[in-house]
């Protein structure tokens, strides 16, 4: 991961490109604000890295689900 600042981007934009194909590279800009560039490619793998599974969600929605009902009702979701 490279961290530079916009104005360091903004001079240098080829250079960034190049570099965020192979690894993230954090903008700052000001204080408060920062950005984060990343070849597409590099970003759907990254995303598929922390997907779930439909049957995660529904588990864990069950889970939820079930606390709820526990600490109101005392019954349980199948």
């Amino acid at each position: 991961m490279v961290v530079i600042s916009s104005a360091e981007l903004r001079n240098n934009m080829k250079k960034y490109l190049d570099i965020a194909k192979h690894e993230k590279v954090v903008i700052q800009r000001g204080r408060n604000e920062t950005f984060v560039l990343v070849a597409q490619n590099n970003a759907a793998e990254e995303d598929l890295s922390r997907a779930i599974t439909v049957d995660e969600v529904l588990a864990r929605v069950r889970e939820g689900l079930n606390e709820m009902f526990e600490r109101k009702e005392g019954h349980h979701i199948a």
